[in-house]
């Protein structure tokens, strides 16, 4: 027999151990930093949960239009104000071949809820879910939940029995970076099963033959693999090497544009990048001010803000992809308000000033945490901005790391000044104010994302009533003026909002999205 025919046999036999048809089609595809968990609550963060949607499935997802539609239940129907019942998909099948039931959902609430748990904000205002009958739940708020269904599209079921049989039946610690069967292993009902997991090398999948949703797309196996250089990873995909990178670098988008063997899709993504101070420490942990914070000055934080040239770093360092921005929430997001989504003008003198009455005329030294493979041309961003600060005298130490140990960090809040990128699953303004802006109650969904602990009781005054008001328009007049009085206090400082160029082999076809996920199951390779 000769080679060739002996790779094709080869090849044919692995197919078929893995149950994938003969024509399967490989998707290789890379970005600069790894899955942070294969635990679907154990790290909210964006690349993870759109990797993990592709195994775990949601009681609602997002069609290819971003519109709301059923998954793993059928429909839904509001009971009270307070109570939803939802009919669930009959015949789903867990990976393991165990049958999909209320059991699994309730498990997956309770589980979500947990102390460990990074997916509260997901169930905001939820008490509790009961099982009804084997396809049939209801979950119970405390009041009426206006965006219950949106935050659904980001809890994914798990099966209880396998949670139980392996001891995962609470999520991972991730700050504390715990290690669970759950955090390398996966049992979900999506259309791929987990396969191989090697942290920060490679994670492969394969296409789940028993998945009950409609196949669109032609991929049988997924391969990724992070490629921190940009170069290397730019490389791989002209090589052909890899089909698809998620994040490749602004400066090589027109390159790539006129390379035929290479196709770019590009729009603006509903993440906001922004930067956080501590406002909470009488201390900055990481400065050279001792006995005093800074940070708890608004003439401070407003220095900072009038210092640093978001102009500049969309055209220097985002080569024009981004969009400045004075507020912490994109225009893709409900309740949105346009007219304050103006970035600040740069005035350093008046910045000097500022810091010279607050008491630092020669202005301090602080540390920037940042990662640098997370968000587009972050560590850039965060030199840039060094060097912006250091005109009005503030000497900033910038500190990058891997998200793998940048987000551990600053989830425990140890951190003095930090880079953050917030998109927004819900499309709803309420994710972004009550992750960020509530004032933080430990082990809850308020202020979960408040890393500088910024407070301000009329603000908070105002999410509260956001949680359970059900008319749009008075939800859009609440964010609006926590947006005004957010401003007003300087509690953030907004940088731009992220625009998401993917490049990839003229050969393969994606949907491209403003959440910025690459779907598997509507991908197709020709």
């Amino acid at each position: 027999m000769s080679a060739t025919l002996v790779l094709r046999a080869t090849t044919l036999a692995v197919l078929v151990a893995f149950g994938l048809p003969a024509d399967a089609k490989t998707l290789r595809f890379s970005s600069q930093g790894d899955i942070s968990t294969i635990d679907p609550h154990g790290n909210n963060e964006g690349f993870t949960n759109a990797f993990l949607e592709n195994i775990y499935e949601t009681l609602v997802t997002r069609g290819k239009d971003l519109k709301v539609e059923p998954c793993l239940a059928v429909s839904w129907t509001q009971v009270s104000p307070t109570v939803t019942r939802f009919k669930l998909r009959e015949g789903v099948k867990f990976h393991d071949g165990s049958p999909f039931t209320a059991d699994d959902v309730v498990f997956s609430v309770q589980r979500a809820l947990a102390d460990t748990s990074n997916f509260k904000p997901y169930l905001a205002g939820v008490k509790e879910a009961k099982k009804i009958d084997d396809l049939t739940i209801e979950i119970l708020t405390t009041g009426p939940a206006p965006v219950l269904i949106p935050q659904l599209t980001e809890v994914r079921i798990m099966s209880k029995s396998w949670s139980t049989k392996h001891n995962v039946t609470k999520p991972q610690d991730f700050k504390n970076k715990e290690e669970t069967f759950a955090t390398r292993n996966a049992n979900g009902t999506g259309p791929f099963i987990l396969r191989t997991r090697e942290a920060d090398v490679k994670t492969t999948a394969v296409l789940n033959s028993n998945w009950w949703g409609k196949r669109e797309g032609n991929v049988t196996e997924i391969v990724y693999q992070p490629i921190k250089s940009d170069g290397t990873r730019l490389a791989a995909l002209i090589s052909g090497e890899v089909d698809f990178v998620l994040d490749p670098p602004p400066q090589d988008i027109p390159r790539l544009k006129q390379d035929p063997k290479i196709k770019v899709a590009e729009g603006n993504e509903n993440r906001t990048v922004f930067f956080g101070m501590d406002q909470f420490r009488d201390e900055l942990l990481y400065s050279g001010v001792k006995g005093k914070n800074p940070f708890k000055d608004k003439r401070v934080r407003e220095a900072v803000l009038l210092s640093i040239d978001t102009g500049a770093i969309k055209t220097q360092v985002m080569r024009g992809l981004s969009v400045p921005s004075g507020i912490m929430f994109a225009p893709q997001v409900d309740g949105y308000p346009k007219d304050l989504d103006k970035p600040v003008k740069v005035d350093r003198e008046k910045a000097k000033k500022l810091l010279a009455q607050a008491g630092y005329p020669n202005g301090f030294e602080v540390t920037l945490d940042c990662p640098n493979n997370r968000y587009v041309a972050d560590e850039k961003i965060c030199v840039a901005t060094a060097a912006m600060l250091s005109q009005v005298n503030i000497k900033v130490k910038v500190n990058a790391m891997p998200r793998a140990n940048y987000f551990p960090k600053i989830q425990k809040m140890d951190t003095s000044f930090y880079m953050l990128g917030w998109g927004v699953p819900t499309f709803d303004a309420q994710y972004s104010l009550q992750s960020l802006l509530r004032t933080r109650v430990d082990k809850s969904a308020d202020g979960d994302y408040n890393l500088g602990r910024y407070s301000n009781p009329k603000v908070d005054a105002l999410i509260d009533t956001l949680k359970t008001e059900i008319d749009p328009k008075k939800r859009a007049a609440i964010a609006r003026e926590v947006t005004q009085l957010h401003q007003a206090d300087v509690g953030h400082i907004p940088l731009h909002h992220q625009v998401i160029p993917w490049a990839m082999r003229s050969n393969v076809s994606v949907v491209h999205r403003a959440d910025n996920r690459l779907t598997v199951k509507w991908v197709k390779i020709n």
